[in-house]
């Protein structure tokens, strides 16, 4: 597998920064923050098979609304199961391409993926505890924030998780929505709930204000 890894966007051996396309933005945007597995996508556990993704509802059309509005849209997603050893970077890539496949059938596009491998159960290079990429800490968010020259105060941050939103709000970001969870506050940011179509008009809405 190492020599096919050269071949991938690692910046180092746990972690992924994928730009894609070449559509450039001005300095100062806000982004779309998503995680991509259980936010974008099906989560399976540990999800190697691009053949078993699926788009969950309501997102692709938040994404688009992003896309219409020249706002970066940027996955940031943990990979455990990569530090695990349950699969490698190649069934990630495969994945990841599947994801963004069935987004642009929806005609919504993704700008950059952050993906990070590193965990305590880890062995090798990957085998790191807390390390700073990883959520709930905020160093995907922190770096996409500097290859994009974004304006990470006004970003707003979907996932399912509370170690999303916990890392939008180490970023910054003042604004969440967490799937399937209840509205709350966490520190400076304010936490909305993603469950229908009802609350995804208010992300679409927050969108259309940025």
């Amino acid at each position: 597998m190492a020599d096919r890894e050269r071949d991938f966007p690692l910046v180092e051996p746990g972690l992924w920064i994928e730009r894609i396309g070449a559509k450039a933005f001005r300095a100062g945007l806000p982004a779309l923050f998503l995680d991509r597995d259980g936010t974008i996508n099906t989560d399976t556990g540990y999800p190697d098979d691009p053949d078993a993704m699926e788009l969950l509802d309501g997102i692709a059309p938040a994404i688009e609304a992003a896309n219409r509005r020249g706002i970066p849209v940027v996955v940031i997603t943990n990979q455990s199961g990569i530090a695990r050893g349950y699969f490698g970077w190649d069934a990630f890539a495969r994945v990841n391409q599947r994801v963004l496949d069935l987004l642009a059938g929806k005609n919504a596009a993704v700008d950059m993926v952050l993906a990070c491998a590193y965990h305590e159960a880890g062995s090798g290079p990957l085998g790191i505890a807390d390390h700073p990429m990883r959520k709930p800490n905020p160093g995907m968010l922190l770096e996409a924030g500097r290859r994009l020259n974004l304006d990470l105060k006004r970003s707003l941050i979907v996932g399912d998780k509370p170690a999303d939103m916990e890392a939008g709000q180490r970023a910054g970001l003042t604004c969440g929505w967490l799937i399937d969870g209840e509205a709350t506050t966490m520190g400076g940011l304010s936490v909305l709930p993603l469950r229908d179509a009802r609350d995804l008009e208010g992300l679409l809405t927050a969108l259309r204000s940025l």
